[in-house]
């Protein structure tokens, strides 16, 4: 009768994912190109050792694979580093970062942005539990910072600026919404000099991982839902995310999604990734 159940319910998960879908903001520009403009190398350099110092202390792999952040163990001092960090960084002229350095930097303020909201907030079970009203479904779209004279939200950080200025698929493995279903948070800040080997190391971790790819007892392929919240960045079709997942799996994974044809079903953990849940 369970295994009945899960027949008729993968569909339905599958149904729902893709309205999720359609609620996502899209990845539009913002007209005012002083926030994407990029400089010339070397381009101004960006001190992110603060962020890396709270990450390195903070950040820990559970048994599962999953970093977690010890939120309840955060000093009162570090919070006031970290939102020191926040302000440094908002201070900060995007247009005199090159590309790689505005990258890193988007990166690192929307994550960081995302810790301080769960710090504010905390306990909370999850981080759609920080709502701005009844038809709220989370904090994405709340005023977070302002960035050379515009206000921003971690939407507009993720699908204004990252999304459609740098057309790089991989950066839903660097950003962290502070969910267990999420690729993890890296537990040092992203740099400019390393972002190609961050990424590489970070997509091959989160598709060989069951958060991100995984068959279940019946043989059926079950993904991510980045993979169809995004699809357009990894591919046009199923089977473009299909080839693109095989060319970033590990050799095992890989041979099997090559002969896997259909998707059964989209799944996401929006529990927080607290380190008091998960050891």
């Amino acid at each position: 009768m369970k295994a009945l159940w899960l027949i008729l319910l993968l569909p339905l998960l599958a149904a729902c994912a893709s309205v999720e879908r359609l609620a996502l903001p899209s990845a539009v520009p913002f007209a005012d190109t002083n926030l994407t403009r990029s400089a010339q190398p070397p381009g101004d350099r960006v001190d992110h050792r603060d962020w890396s110092s709270f990450l390195a202390r903070y950040v820990a792999t559970d048994t599962q694979g999953v970093n977690r952040v010890a939120y309840a163990q955060v000093t009162q001092a570090d919070q006031a580093r970290l939102d020191q960090y926040l302000s440094d960084l908002q201070s900060v002229d995007p247009a005199r970062l090159t590309r790689d350095q505005q990258l890193a930097y988007w990166i690192n303020l929307y994550n960081a942005l995302t810790v301080d909201l769960i710090l504010e907030n905390y306990p909370v079970a999850s981080i759609r539990d920080i709502t701005d009203g009844a038809f709220s479904f989370g904090p994405w779209d709340r005023p977070l910072a302002q960035v050379a004279g515009q206000t921003l939200t971690l939407n507009d950080i993720e699908h204004r600026i990252i999304r459609p200025t740098f057309n790089e698929p991989r950066i839903h493995y660097a950003l962290n919404c502070a969910a267990v279903g999420c690729p993890n948070l890296m537990d040092r800040a992203w740099q400019a000099e390393t972002l190609e080997r961050d990424f590489s190391v970070a997509e091959n971790a989160y598709v060989n991982d069951p958060r991100g790819v995984r068959f279940d007892t019946r043989g059926r392929l079950i993904l991510s839902k980045i993979y169809i919240w995004f699809r357009e960045d990894f591919g046009p079709n199923d089977q473009a995310v299909l080839a693109y997942l095989a060319t970033a799996a590990d050799p095992a994974l890989s041979a099997r999604l090559s002969q896997t044809s259909r998707i059964s079903g989209y799944e996401y953990d929006w529990a927080l990734n607290d380190a008091a849940a998960g050891f």
